[in-house]
C-alpha cells in the first residue's frame, strides 16, 4: 500500500525547494503536491493530461479556459488537457494536491 501524510509530503517538496513535488507515480496517473506562497505568480503552462486540483489549504482564484473561479480548501477543480489555466490572486498560501491522468509526461 502507499499511503502519504500531507505534513511529510509538504517537508518533501520544501527540501526540494520546488513548487511542485511528485510522490506517486504510476502509468495511469500521477499524483503530486503543488506550493504556491500568498501573492505568488503561477508559472504554469498547459498540460498534454487531465489534471485535478484538490485545495487542501489557502485561498485563491484560478481561470480555466478564460472561466474564474475562487478556491478554498475543500475545492476540486477539473483542468482538461491543453487548457490554459493559472492560479491568481493568492490571499492564503495554497497547498494543492494534483492528479494527472495519464501521468504527466513533462
Amino acid at each position: 500500500m502507499d499511503a502519504f501524510e500531507m505534513a511529510e509530503l509538504v517537508a518533501w517538496r520544501e527540501q526540494t525547494g520546488e513548487l511542485y513535488h511528485e510522490f506517486l507515480r504510476r502509468p495511469s496517473m500521477s499524483l503530486g503536491l503543488y506550493v504556491l506562497d500568498a501573492g505568488a505568480d503561477d508559472p504554469q503552462s498547459p498540460h498534454d493530461e487531465d489534471e485535478v486540483y484538490y485545495v487542501v489549504a489557502g485561498r485563491a482564484a484560478i481561470t480555466v479556459a478564460g472561466e474564474r473561479r475562487d478556491v478554498v480548501a475543500g475545492s476540486v477543480v477539473f483542468v482538461p488537457a491543453g487548457a490554459e489555466h493559472r492560479f491568481h490572486d493568492i490571499a492564503e498560501r495554497l497547498e494543492l494536491l494534483v492528479v494527472f491522468a495519464p501521468a504527466e509526461s513533462g
